[in-house]
């Protein structure tokens, strides 16, 4: 949730108790280099009446570089530009401390589809260590970039790449305001508007089979929570108590959403279950408890609340009892999800400098800032781990960026379509 609907959350809840549009994309690496694998994405050749050959090439270096993993080799720094294995010649590339080295072909085809066909190769071994061929339609040829980026990150580091997913972001834009609830490729690429309104949107959240979005509307001049399926567009209330209704989070296995509501007076964590449609209460506290995330396992849910006097993390189990503290430094931890692994929370915190994104070490019980924002929100993990999607401020205007794990590498995504306030990653799955 963002800061913005989370302040909205909070003074509801006190007042309660007394775009199809084109992303524009830049990388900004914010460290060295040293730690990364060093790869030349050559542009591909291309066999045809059009000129796609440096689409996939310029995809598959930016998501490379975004990684934090990967250091491209700059274009004009090309000891050559080989099309086939056999045109590679090793010792130049060697000599740029080049360790692979990515290329490929295009032939347009005579249904107008496009076949492409890329081979990553391992300069100082000087074989091919991955390859594929593709056959797809040209309207495909960015999402067949995003899977070779995939396949590339696998093969390379041992770990799935998260490219080939999608994030769900809401931006807002006019005088009225128009609030639109978007989907895009994981880099801001091809969005589509899943609902526009003049009432505030929030808080979108992915099914675990990336085909449903749960999120929380306005558009009946009170909050209401919906799930749309993003195929057929149905879409279905599940809750508009009196009071609030808010911040969605599925269970890992789908069959259950976490929820804040305030339908008994005070804003405390409800699940629901889906099948039946069964509401179950699960924190009692003079508080107000809001944000609900699910522990991978599905055993536990951790949410924020002010009961400590601050917003910090707090966890209980999906059965209930007595709920636990997590976080304690700082003056403002809020937001938080669970890393796949279970090990860590991405969470926004304030340790005095502004609001920012921050990872936090269950073991060690640390934080650790990654950004240097002044208003960043709303962080979402990659469905691999190694990324994190969030909402900042740029110029004065909310846009997406991606960061990695590290922080080495900061992607910001400004979108044409209007200031973006939140925003989640999708799992893998419902492409």
């Amino acid at each position: 949730m963002s800061a913005h609907s989370r302040i909205a959350l909070f003074a509801l809840a006190l007042a309660a108790m007394a775009r199809p549009a084109a992303a524009v994309v830049t990388i900004d690496v914010t460290r060295g280099t040293e730690s990364r694998i060093p790869i030349a994405v050559v542009p591909f050749a291309f066999e045809g009446a059009g000129a796609a050959e440096n689409l996939p090439a310029a995809i598959i270096e930016a998501n490379l570089a975004r990684s934090g993993r990967f250091a491209p080799l700059a274009r004009e720094d090309f000891a050559a530009r080989p099309q086939t294995p056999e045109e590679v010649r090793y010792k130049p590339w060697r000599l740029l401390k080049v360790e692979n080295l990515v290329i490929g072909r295009l032939k347009e085809q005579k249904d107008g589809r496009i076949q492409i066909q890329f081979r990553l190769l391992d300069v100082f071994r000087e074989r091919q260590i991955a390859g594929q061929k593709f056959t797809v339609p040209a309207a495909r040829l960015r999402k067949t970039a995003h899977q070779i980026s995939d396949i590339i990150y696998e093969k390379l580091l041992g770990r799935r790449g998260a490219f080939d997913t999608r994030i769900a972001f809401v931006t807002v834009d006019g005088r009225p305001r128009r609030y639109r609830l978007q989907i895009a490729d994981a880099d801001g690429h091809s969005p589509k508007t899943i609902l526009e309104s003049s009432r505030p949107v929030l808080s979108p959240a992915w099914s675990p089979d990336g085909r449903r979005l749960a999120y929380v509307s306005f558009e009946q001049n009170r909050s209401m929570v919906y799930i749309q399926d993003l195929w057929s567009g149905k879409r279905e209330r599940i809750a508009g108590y009196d009071g609030i209704n808010g911040a969605p989070a599925w269970s890992p296995d789908g069959r259950r959403l976490a929820l804040t509501l305030s339908k008994e007076g005070n804003p405390e964590i409800y699940l629901y279950e889906l099948a039946g449609g069964k509401l179950r209460r699960l924190t009692r506290h003079t508080a107000i408890d809001t944000e609900p995330a699910w522990s991978p396992d599905g055993g536990g849910v951790i949410f924020t609340s002010n009961r400590s006097g601050r917003p910090q993390i707090y966890r209980i189990s999906a059965r209930g009892g007595a709920a636990e503290r997590v976080t304690f430094g700082g003056k403002y931890n809020a937001g938080a999800s669970y890393a796949a692994d279970g090990k860590s929370l991405v969470l926004i915190t304030n340790q005095g400098n502004g609001y920012r994104v921050a990872l936090y070490s269950l073991a060690e019980h640390s934080v650790r800032e990654l950004t240097r924002g002044r208003h960043d929100e709303s962080p979402s993990f990659s469905p691999n781990g190694d990324m994190i999607m969030y909402a900042s401020q740029a110029g004065g205007r909310g846009v997406l960026a991606a960061l990695s794990l590290d922080g080495r590498v900061r992607q910001v995504i400004r979108t044409r379509a209007g200031a973006v306030r939140e925003v989640d990653w999708s799992p893998y799955g419902g492409q």
